[in-house]
């Protein structure tokens, strides 16, 4: 891999952090590094989610832009007398993809410990067993320990962290980045970035970028975090499905990497607010900044907390199609999420009051 420029350098950053939900720390450290210079202000709700705030009108409508720290990943539930980890799984996971996969065990004092999850061989499995997925109560961890003494006294303990281990690589075809934890480190760089193009820029507005803590577990800090801030518009950016690989047929997903973000029309969170849903794409058409339309009827957004906070707020969830998503590395483009930061920061500088009520009461 060649040298990074200073955007590689920031997903690499933020993708090479380790934080499943609850234990966001590593990552929160990396988007406030990034987030800082763009801000007024820095804040954080009471579960850990990371909230910047860049005035642009006093008075004006507040924006809410929401990514996620949190990837997923497990947690160590216990050690059995030979020193093997048993885990619970923290977010979704699909048993197909887990096994001999390498992983890192983060123990509290910030040790990394290398493992590998494991099973049974498949050669004294009768067949039949061979057929089947393995089921992930069957699976555990070896770190090389020989007892759960040895174990434990390298600092492993119940409720530590296990990530997977990958690192961030461009790939042959430079526009194409693969890397863990694009759910959802890359809607943190969109919030980064979208602030970073508005800090030069008028805008008629509030905006604030947040790092929600707990998203894969039941979108909980972005509940929080909208509670906080009491926006009156919400965008989250997160990772969509790319319908691009083999296998995958028009009616399951139509994206593809590369032809533009998607504009969410419905998932199992919410339904999008179709006077924010037009006003964007509008946008878009006007500026040439292409798009995708997805529906996603199996997944969720940080936009379904946002939109059900208090009196209720419209919102929309933009994403980056990639592939692979909840295993342990996937791909998205650059294009893609370059193209994200250009149209949010366009629509939050065209998002003055009026057009905020017209939105809202249309």
């Amino acid at each position: 891999m060649g040298s990074l420029d200073e955007t590689l350098t920031m997903l690499k950053d933020l993708t090479d952090a380790r934080g499943i939900p609850g234990n966001e720390k590593e990552p929160r450290e990396v988007f406030k590094k990034y987030i800082a210079p763009f801000s007024d202000e820095l804040s954080q709700d009471g579960i850990g989610s990371l909230i910047a705030k860049k005035v642009g009108q006093e008075d004006g409508p507040s924006v809410m832009i929401t990514g996620h720290l949190d990837e997923v990943g497990f947690m160590v539930t216990n050690i059995d007398e030979k020193g093997f980890i048993r885990f619970q799984t923290v977010g979704g996971w699909w048993n197909q993809v887990m096994l001999s996969q390498r992983v890192t065990i983060v123990t509290s004092t910030g040790e990394s410990i290398t493992g590998i999850i494991g099973s049974k061989p498949p050669h004294i499995l009768p067949a039949e067993a061979r057929k089947k997925p393995f089921d992930i109560k069957d699976m555990f961890v070896d770190i090389g320990a020989t007892s759960k003494e040895e174990a434990t006294s390298w600092g492993v303990r119940p409720g530590d962290m296990i990530v997977p281990y990958f690192e961030f690589t461009v790939m042959k075809n430079e526009k194409h980045l693969l890397a863990k934890a694009w759910d959802n480190r890359i809607g943190l760089a969109i919030a980064i970035d979208v602030l970073k193009n508005l800090k030069k820029e008028k805008h008629p507005n509030v905006v604030y970028g947040v790092g929600a803590v707990q998203e894969e577990v039941g979108l909980r800090g972005a509940k929080t975090a909208a509670f906080k801030v009491e926006p009156d518009i919400g965008f989250a950016v997160d990772v969509g499905i790319a319908g691009d690989t083999p296998g995958i047929s028009e009616k399951e997903a139509l994206s593809k990497l590369g032809n533009g973000p998607q504009i969410i029309v419905y998932d199992a969170s919410m339904i999008s607010h179709k006077g924010l849903r037009d006003f964007v794409t509008n946008v878009a058409d006007e500026l040439q900044i292409p798009y995708q339309f997805e529906s996603i009827p199996g997944g969720g957004t940080d936009a379904g907390s946002i939109h059900l906070t208090k009196a209720g707020i419209p919102s929309l969830a933009i994403t980056i199609p990639t592939r692979y998503i909840h295993s342990n590395a996937g791909i998205l483009h650059r294009d893609d999420y370059e193209n994200a930061v250009k149209l949010i920061t366009e629509v939050v500088k065209r998002l003055d009051k009026e057009t905020v009520n017209n939105i809202k009461f249309d």
